[in-house]
Parts: C-alpha cells; structure tokens; sequence
C-alpha cells in the first residue's frame, strides 16, 4: 500500500499565502489603472488635439459676391490629415485649399497644422500661383520626412468674376458639373514634398451661372459600405447631378447623408473633405 504524506499548513504559514496572493491582486489591479490612466490622457489628449484642430479651420463658409461657397471636413479618427481652409487675399480675391496629407492619426495632423500655416504665410505675396505653389513644395519638402507628402487643391477666385484660377498638385482632378452633363478636368502636377525641383502649372476655368467646381477627397469615394463596397466616383456623379440645382449648401449636406447611409455601421477609414463652388 502507498502512504500519502499530509503536509499541515499552520496559520503563520496560511497567513503569508493569503497576504502573498493579496499583494499580487493588489498589483494587478495597479498595473491595470496606470494602464487605464495612460488610455485616458491619451483619449483626452486626442480630444483636446482634435478641438484645436477644429478651431484651425473655418467655422463658417465664405460669402464671396456671386459665389455660392460650402467647404467642409471631418477626420476619420480623433485627429486626421485633411485640410479645408480659404484666405481672403484682399478686399476682392480669395484664396481656397483642399489638402490630403499621407498618412493618419497625430501624425498627419502635424503636417497638416504646418502646411496651412506655410500657405497662409506665402499666399498674400504671390500674384504668381506657379511660383507660390513651387516655394509651398520647396518648404514642405525641407519639412517634412521620408515618406510623406500632400496632395493639394489650390483655388483662387475673385468677387463677381466667373474665374477660377487653380493648381493641382497631386490630387484628383476636379469636377464641374454642367447642366446636362459632369465633365472631369485635367490632372494635374506631382504631389507636394516628393521632390525639391517640381513644378507646377497654372490652370484656369470659367463657370457660367448655376455651374459648379467640385473638389473632394478620397474619404468621399472611397466610404465602404458595410459589404465592403466603395461608394465609388459613379455614384458620386450620379448624386451630383441630381442636386444640381440647389445651393451648394445642400449639395453637400444631402451627399454626406448618402455616404453615411451608404457606410451604415462600417467606420470611415479615411478622413472625408469637399469644396462646393456655385457660380451665382
């Protein structure tokens, strides 16, 4: 017959067990709460980044005579890459940009903050579009790192003049919906900060009354549904045609309630930017 040993544990002992095991609760649960209060500042720090994000871009849309104006932008995430903003240039001209910095999060929110602060400063002493946007490319080039750049969307426009004057500098070419038809302008140049010597061409379009300049970003066209689909440029100028005819205000608030139906419960993977300009 096998014996059994039994080891009788006294109270001493049962104590130092029953403390030990407490002690490493203890520290468990304070390694859990240094882990939840770095989440914190950091989910404050977000929020607080993405108010201040908010305060750098225009809180309410241009009134330019003979134009009607609608801009808008929101990040995918607490924080994104895009930049909305316009510029009055003086008494009569104004100067608007639509930008997609590579990358997301915090990251591209740096770069964006630099690049509307870069053109702020260079925009009012340039008459010349080519060679402002030349020195932008030059300062975000020296600026930046490895890897990252922007594409941008630089228009100008003057009160009671049909006349958009514009650069495009990597980003998708514009749309100008007409009255029976959505024609697709030219592409444009290389993106912002892929190399120091890029240069870039001015172009220029009149409207007529009631016609329209679109520009977006792809968060737009790029919005998946809950299948996995991209909402997709068709479906974008389908839309577009048939709200045509109303201000541009409308225009837009009607496409991002389509594209947030059209996502349902999917998150945005891309921060989401357009710019409306009605000729009156």
């Amino acid at each position: 017959m096998t014996s059994k040993q039994v080891v009788i544990i006294g109270q001493g002992q049962a104590e130092v067990s029953t403390n030990f095991n407490l002690l490493g609760a203890i520290l468990l649960i304070f390694i859990i709460m240094l882990e939840l209060k770095d989440k914190l500042l950091a989910k404050t720090e977000l929020s607080e980044g993405r108010s201040i994000q908010s305060a750098l871009m225009p809180n309410q849309n241009p009134a330019i005579p003979g134009w009607d104006v609608w801009m808008y932008s929101r990040p995918a995430n607490d924080v994104g890459g895009d930049l909305v903003d316009y510029l009055p240039l003086d008494s009569n001209k104004y100067g608007l940009s639509l930008a997609d910095v590579s990358g997301k999060g915090l990251g591209a929110a740096l770069f964006m903050a630099k690049l509307q602060a870069t053109i702020r400063a260079l925009a009012p002493d340039y008459t010349s579009l080519s060679q402002f946007i030349s020195k932008l490319n030059q300062i975000f080039h020296r600026d930046t790192i490895a890897n990252r750049f922007a594409s941008l969307l630089y228009l100008q426009i003057e009160a009671k003049n049909s006349e958009i004057k514009y650069i495009n500098a990597g980003h998708f070419p514009p749309l100008i919906i007409e009255a029976n038809k959505i024609r697709e302008l030219s592409k444009g140049d290389v993106a912002l900060g892929l190399s120091p010597s890029s240069s870039y061409k001015e172009q220029s379009i009149i409207l007529n009354e009631n016609e329209i300049f679109f520009v977006y970003s792809d968060g737009l066209t790029e919005a998946m549904s809950e299948s996995s689909v991209f909402f997709g440029e068709q479906r974008l100028k389908d839309l577009l045609l048939q709200l045509k005819k109303y201000p541009a205000n409308y225009i837009g608030e009607n496409i991002l309630k389509q594209v947030d139906y059209f996502m349902g419960e999917k998150d945005p993977t891309d921060d989401l930017s357009m710019i409306i300009l009605k000729k009156r």
